[in-house]
């Protein structure tokens, strides 16, 4: 029952942001309102990172299992995607290094920040 009870948690968080996507005229994803309200409810203590933590871990962990479906799906625009298959490569690859490495050092400021202690 916990797990249903921290389910439902984020799944109305995500519902709000799905709320706030459709009445807020901004080019912005609901996904990203349902996160930055969880951020919020989080960090104000409205909501402890026990009453989610149990089912957000299951979900980060089936994650990659989510994408499946999208990547059998590209089969279907192969014909499309042949074309600019070589370009499409490079920008995921050069994008997927540039974020790794400025997350690396956001990561080392933060350790330097915090004193190197966790």
């Amino acid at each position: 029952m916990k797990y249903l009870h921290q389910f439902m948690i984020i799944m109305g968080v995500t519902c709000i942001g799905e709320l706030m996507h459709y009445f807020i005229p901004l080019p912005i994803p609901a996904s990203i309102y349902g996160l930055v309200l969880m951020l919020v409810l989080l960090l104000t203590g409205i909501l402890k990172i026990n009453q989610v933590w149990s089912s957000a871990q299951f979900l980060v962990e089936i994650m990659p299992v989510m994408f499946i479906p999208a990547a059998v799906g590209l089969i279907n625009y192969w014909d499309a995607l042949k074309p600019i298959l070589i370009p499409a490569l490079i920008i995921v690859l050069g994008s997927t290094i540039i974020v790794m490495g400025v997350t690396g050092k956001c990561a080392e400021w933060i350790i330097k920040k915090n004193g190197g202690s966790r």
